[in-house]
């Protein structure tokens, strides 16, 4: 499994972490490590249905064929979520010729706050391009399910914010997990790169 983002950690900017964890949500077997020059294949990527910030419903498997992005950050957070939505953000934009190929999903871990409404309102504040970034939420159930699937911890604290370990997910056209990103002080070029490396493979 290659997680990226832990700076003077990373050998050749990718380190190998939760493996044992991972590969068993995933699938994953070492065989798939051996080619370093290329993202590997992990293993299909947990599907899944919430709601937008539009009120609609919104699912990873309606958007294959693009490459996708799936991160998880709630509204009121104060520190690292928003680092992290400025940076996509700004992925984003920079890869603006490639937005019919590409999605951008942020996913909430509190539920029971971020309403649809409340989460156009933020991704409104970071003036992301809702054509192709969706702020996702759901019932407690359905976000405990998909935070566990794709490997993500979150624990409500007894003062009303949220814990919660960022990862953020890669995934190609055919709906396969490729790499993850660990924390929000990743090197955005190299996240670029792998975006670019993804939506050249069976490009039309």
């Amino acid at each position: 499994m290659i997680v990226r983002g832990l700076g003077e950690l990373a050998i050749r900017g990718r380190v190998l972490l939760f493996c044992t964890l991972l590969g068993m949500l995933f699938g994953l077997s070492w065989g798939s490590l051996a080619n370093e020059s290329a993202l590997p294949h992990i293993g299909p990527a947990p599907q899944f249905t919430l709601t937008d910030q539009d009120g609609r419903p919104f699912s990873l498997g309606k958007h294959k064929g693009k490459v996708a992005v799936v991160t998880f950050v709630f509204a009121g957070c104060s520190d690292t979520c928003p680092l992290l939505t400025a940076k996509l953000v700004g992925i984003q934009r920079k890869l603006a010729r490639a937005a019919p190929e590409l999605i951008f999903t942020a996913i909430t871990v509190d539920p029971l706050n971020d309403t649809p409404a409340m989460l156009k309102e933020y991704a409104t504040r970071y003036s992301a391009n809702l054509v192709n970034f969706a702020f996702l939420t759901g019932s407690p159930n359905q976000i405990e399910e998909v935070a566990h699937r794709y490997a993500v911890f979150r624990k409500k604290q007894d003062n009303g914010n949220t814990d919660h370990s960022f990862l953020t997910s890669l995934i190609d056209r055919q709906g396969t997990l490729r790499v993850q990103y660990l924390g929000a002080k990743f090197d955005p070029q190299e996240f670029e790169a792998d975006l670019r490396s993804l939506l050249a493979e069976g490009a039309k």
